[in-house]
């Protein structure tokens, strides 16, 4: 028994004199080419375009920002339903494309300045007689999953629980929200303005829809990088800053969103 215990010992005792290898957290190398991960089907802040190129705000935003650091860049679609874990698992790099701050997402993630004010509105069909939240009663809500709308719906309880089956359906893309409401499978749909209004100027049936007055509140849009890369958060934040000051970002903004009346 005594043999036993002076073996433990030992052993503990080379435990504590050598360092133990933990495997690193991942962390940007901006001699290499960061990847920015987004949901290709989020107009107009990266999407692609008729001929499968990847265009939209954020792009122009990120190619401005990454020009002043003097960083490569690349935008890579992935699963918007796994954004964080393959951000904290470094498949990705920053997570950019109309991403939302929330509390939820500060517990994971660091979030850069906020560049954009956004809210989550409610669109129906215009021959719709739904005018407030209150007239969704027992009607179908449809939205994006693990999407900031999400949040916003599941955070108002007393609104969630009034609604057909005291949940929203979710699909893995605002096209699919959208292609519910057009189908009549959905009464109402919750989405982000920006996107709203967006989506809206691009068809010719605009005026068969209505954006209620009715809302889920304001938000920010930020990017989202992991804990680990402060440092890249702190100088990323000085680029972006300059990029707001010498007007690139108006220039962008309107762009892209010259139909949105602030």
């Amino acid at each position: 028994m005594k043999k036993i215990k002076r073996m433990l010992v030992a052993v503990l005792g080379l435990m504590v004199a050598s360092p133990v290898v933990m495997a690193a957290e991942p962390m940007i190398n901006k001699e290499d080419k960061v990847v920015v991960g987004f949901d290709d089907t989020f107009a107009p802040f990266g999407f692609k375009d008729e001929k499968g190129n990847i265009v939209g705000f954020d792009v122009d935003l990120a190619s401005a920002v990454f020009d002043k650091m003097d960083v490569e860049f690349e935008f890579q679609p992935i699963d918007w339903s796994t954004k964080e874990t393959e951000l904290n698992t470094g498949s990705i790099d920053m997570i950019w494309n109309g991403y939302t701050i929330t509390d939820e997402r500060e517990k994971v993630v660091a979030f850069s300045d906020a560049y954009m004010d956004n809210r989550q509105v409610i669109i129906i069909k215009a021959d719709n007689d739904i005018e407030s939240k209150a007239d969704l009663a027992d009607k179908v809500v449809a939205t994006q999953a693990e999407s900031s709308a999400l949040e916003a719906i599941l955070a108002d309880e007393a609104f969630t629980k009034t609604i057909d089956g005291a949940t929203p359906i979710t699909y893995a893309t605002f096209v699919e929200v959208f292609a519910d409401l057009d189908n009549g499978r959905a009464d109402a749909i919750v989405v982000d303005e920006t996107l709203a209004t967006y989506y809206l100027s691009q068809k010719d049936n605009a005026d068969s829809y209505r954006i209620l007055e009715d809302n889920f509140g304001e938000e920010e849009y930020a990017v989202g990088f992991r804990k680990s890369d402060s440092e890249f958060v702190e100088e990323f934040n000085a680029a972006l800053k300059a990029v707001t000051e010498d007007g690139i970002f108006d220039e962008i903004k309107a762009k892209w969103f010259v139909e949105i009346k602030e």
